[in-house]
């Protein structure tokens, strides 16, 4: 039990925090709101004046014009102070979506690919997504109704309780039993609304899993199992949806019914006082008009008190986004220096992930500027997380990256990848044209360069099968597209970026034979005049680099030029003493 009031008050702290954000908005919802409650006094008080003078006192209505009028005057004002207060409310709820989606983006950023890499995308676009709008009735309804319940009681007790202490006391004894109703529902509903958002996100992972991988799905004959499997998944969300409303509306019940019979209770006790003569009619009907006002606002706060839940229910998948350690070197404000030609230094770097992996252990390694350096290593030695270190995707545990003598967490990490292109083991293409995949992020890519690039890279013949050629389009993850020809458009990206550094992931994995070999021909034309850090698939391809480093266990073990290493006795003359024989594949 201490466990789970921990962490709900962890969730609402998390939600709480935004306040501040919407401070100004949030003041004037309270503010508005409360002029509106006000204004139910007066407009109470004005009615039971009108009526009074009318039927018992006689007093023709004509004469009753200031009355009406004023009656008229707060009947307004009570609807544009309500609408006002409405506004306010969502304004500062847009002010909080905002912040918080923003928070939430950077810290994704933070995180780096290699932080989201054990994240599920569907989970993620749910949590930013749904998570983020399913805060605004916390902000627009149930800070504001929390606020009214305080307050109007009180000011309507303050009125009450001079002019009749019974209907006073009445109202002050009812009143508690609707806010402990409502929390011990509420409860109930929480666990509920958790268990809800948790069956969104797991929906939301499912169906997109199932739309990426629709291709393979078919072509193993299994999309009929993953149908019935999303299937499920959705009826297990209608199930605990239809749980939550039935709670609400449980709620909504009990509510209506402790405020219906308490505002019987104090229409019993004014009823036989007015029949006995104890009570004058203008103090019974104004209390009587204002029975209903009193409980509303808890009414109110009773069915907000479902969006808090509801809140609190985003705010779990949120705080869990938010709780995953950022990766990635968020870097500083210095200027690449000297751009023109690259050189790296790797001094001591050790690597830890938060699961307690050792990936980097005292690695120290030169590349000169303009060198081709390969690495070398079984899967799992450390080649992939020292490609990413020098893209920024993670920061050292210890040890430093150095650019050209400069800590690389030093360097404004945008410039800095201004200055270098990437291609992964799988490149990540985006559904769009041609052009738009060789130039990502730019509204109007220079057309020669673009030409240049899919020239360079041996593209063309991809370009002149589209219709369209370079406005030709290219399905969500490379659809319509061979292995070859995506890895072909990853090098054409580079290509188009004429970076001096290029960092490569092992490009010709996965490649048969022939496609490598044409691969190999255009990384040729782009690593000429360029620093090259390579992650090699294949020993022949480090043969070719000019000079190897050899890792086990995250350590590097050996390193130098390659035909020095292949004549000696050492780790890497024993990986092609091993490889001979067979096809020269190292990973």
């Amino acid at each position: 039990m201490c466990a789970i009031a921990a962490d709900r008050k962890r969730l609402s702290g998390f939600l709480g925090r935004f306040r501040a954000t919407a401070r100004h908005a949030l003041t004037r919802a309270y503010a508005f709101s409360f002029a509106a409650g006000l204004l139910v006094i007066a407009q109470a008080a004005l009615v039971a004046r009108l009526m009074d003078q009318v039927l018992f006192r006689k007093q023709p209505l004509t004469e009753a014009g200031t009355e009406i009028v004023a009656l008229l005057a707060v009947v307004l004002a009570r609807a544009a102070s309500s609408v006002l207060a409405e506004r306010a409310g969502f304004s500062a709820a847009v002010a909080v979506m905002r912040t918080l989606r923003a928070e939430l983006l950077d810290h994704v950023e933070r995180l780096g690919p290699v932080g989201l890499a054990g994240q599920k995308t569907g989970e993620l676009v749910a949590a930013i997504s749904s998570g983020v709008r399913a805060v605004e009735p916390y902000y627009t309804r149930y800070l504001p109704a929390s606020a009214m319940a305080v307050a109007l009681p009180l000011a309507i007790l303050a009125v009450v309780f001079p002019l009749d202490w019974v209907s006073g006391l009445i109202f002050l004894v009812t009143a508690p039993l609707i806010p402990v109703f409502m929390i011990l529902i509420g409860k109930g509903a929480e666990a509920l609304n958790q268990r809800q958002w948790r069956q969104l996100a797991r929906m939301s992972g499912y169906l997109l899993d199932a739309v990426q991988g629709l291709a393979t799905l078919k072509a193993f004959g299994a999309a009929r199992r993953m149908t019935v499997r999303v299937a499920q998944v959705a009826d297990a969300y209608r199930r605990d949806t239809m749980a939550v409303l039935r709670v609400a509306f449980l709620s909504s019940l009990v509510l209506e019914f402790f405020a219906t019979v308490s505002i019987a209770m104090a229409a019993i006790f004014i009823g036989f006082r007015l029949l006995w003569g104890g009570m004058d009619f203008f103090d019974g009907l104004f209390i009587l008009l204002l029975a209903p006002e009193f409980y509303q606002p808890l009414r109110a706060m009773g069915t907000a008190y479902h969006a808090r839940m509801e809140a609190i229910g985003a705010a779990e998948r949120l705080l869990a986004l938010a709780d995953l350690p950022g990766l990635a070197e968020p870097g500083g404000t210095r200027a690449v220096p000297h751009p023109k030609a690259i050189a790296l230094r790797f001094e001591d770097v050790c690597l830890a992930y938060p699961d307690g992996r050792q990936a980097l252990a005292g690695v120290t390694l030169d590349v000169p500027a303009g060198a081709r350096v390969a690495l070398v290593g079984a899967s799992g030695a450390g080649k992939s997380s020292l490609l990413a270190l020098v893209l920024g995707f993670v920061r050292p545990s210890a040890g430093r990256v150095l650019v050209n003598g400069v800590p690389l967490g030093d360097l404004d990490m945008a410039e800095w990848r201004g200055h270098l292109a990437y291609a992964a083991q799988r490149p990540r293409l985006l559904s769009g044209t041609l052009a738009e995949n060789i130039a990502p992020g730019e509204a109007e890519p220079d057309a020669a360069r673009l030409a240049a690039a899919v020239e360079a890279s041996g593209l063309s013949a991809v370009g002149a099968r589209l219709p369209g050629g370079l406005t030709g389009r290219v399905g969500e993850g490379g659809a319509g597209l061979s292995g070859g020809e995506a890895h072909r458009l990853a090098l054409a990206r580079a290509f188009y970026r004429d970076a001096p550094l290029v960092v490569l992931d092992e490009p010709t994995a996965h490649l048969d034979p022939d496609t490598e070999q044409q691969v190999d021909a255009a990384l040729a034309r782009l690593l000429e005049g360029r620093t090259a850090l390579i992650a090699v698939h294949r020993l022949s391809q480090a043969m070719a680099a000019d000079l190897v480093a050899v890792l086990d266990g995250g350590r590097i073990v050996e390193a130098g030029p390659p035909q020095v290493l292949a004549a000696g006795n050492g780790p890497f003359a024993a990986l092609r003493a091993a490889a001979r024989g067979r096809e020269e594949v190292v990973s």
